[in-house]
């Protein structure tokens, strides 16, 4: 599964084919005409029984097929890191481009916890929202002229204008109240194209990490953006993270929300675990 739009996924699947055809592998290779083709295909090819099924692409490529899966217990999802961040996969220790088609052919597929966030959509990496969403949406302004930044600059701006969002936060029926940079749920333990906001998380150990970061003053937001660059905000007061199977996050009025950097308006966002089900090529 690939979207031929882009110039780097293009270019990784060719060098991928590459490589399965020196080992004789059979496939077939799906190129998306528009947007939620993706995810109809993959639903339809997991309909129909046991399907093995490879993303190539970033991890928002990656999340649409996973939404797409019908039967996580009959689907063996693959993935050939082909974005910019690739976030999931390198919490997954999935090697980018098509070194990944190394684990396809000589490894076995092991059982990936994913999220499940209601209403059809899933998560892989990450859900959650707050000035990560900001961020997003500022790149994806500039994108839309043409123009491009990068997560790191977009964030030091984000964070200079960036209000703090209340929301109360309940985490397997324990109740919090939180006005925040930002809440995610975490499967995964970084976004952003590196940054490590849980370096915690397991992949398969049944749990969401949520983590809610407090919204310090202006002042010292290099301090502290210094330490989550660093993947060392977890030892200060203003990081908080729990572990619980199902959480849902109630921001005071209509938010967006970002399911691996895919964003939608929200008034409220619910994750539960999914665990024991999905079986991923990975390291």
């Amino acid at each position: 599964m690939v979207n031929p739009n882009t110039k780097k996924s293009m270019k990784v699947l060719a060098e991928a084919e590459e490589v399965l055809k020196a080992n004789g592998a059979e496939y077939d290779v799906f190129r998306s005409a528009a947007s939620g083709d993706i995810k109809e295909e993959v639903r339809r090819l997991t309909s129909e029984g046991e399907t093995t099924v490879v993303a190539v692409g970033g991890d928002g490529t990656l999340n649409e097929v996973l939404t797409g899966i019908a039967d996580p217990e009959r689907t063996v999802l693959g993935l050939i890191p082909a974005g910019t961040g690739n976030d999931f996969a390198a919490r997954a220790n999935i090697p980018y481009g098509a070194d990944a088609v190394q684990l396809l052919l000589h490894s076995e597929p092991k059982l990936t916890d994913f999220l499940d966030c209601g209403e059809g959509k899933r998560s892989m990496n990450i859900a959650g929202l707050g000035i990560d969403v900001d961020l997003l949406e500022r790149i994806e302004k500039r994108r839309a002229v043409g123009k491009k930044m990068s997560y790191f600059s977009s964030l030091l701006r984000s964070l200079l204008t960036y209000k703090p969002v209340k929301m109360r936060v309940v985490a397997d029926g324990k109740e919090m109240e939180f006005s925040v940079l930002l809440a995610v749920a975490c499967n995964g333990s970084q976004l952003g194209g590196g940054m490590p906001i849980c370096p915690t998380a397991v992949i398969d150990d049944g749990k969401i990490d949520l983590v809610a970061i407090d919204c310090p003053k202006k002042i010292v937001l290099p301090y502290y953006l210094i330490k989550l660059m660093r993947g060392t905000l977890g030892k200060k007061k203003i990081y908080h993270r729990v572990l619980c199977e199902e959480a849902s996050i109630y921001p005071e009025g209509t938010e967006s929300v970002q399911l691996d950097g895919e964003l939608f308006p929200a008034t409220e966002l619910h994750v539960k675990i999914v665990s024991g089900k999905l079986r991923m090529y990975r390291g």
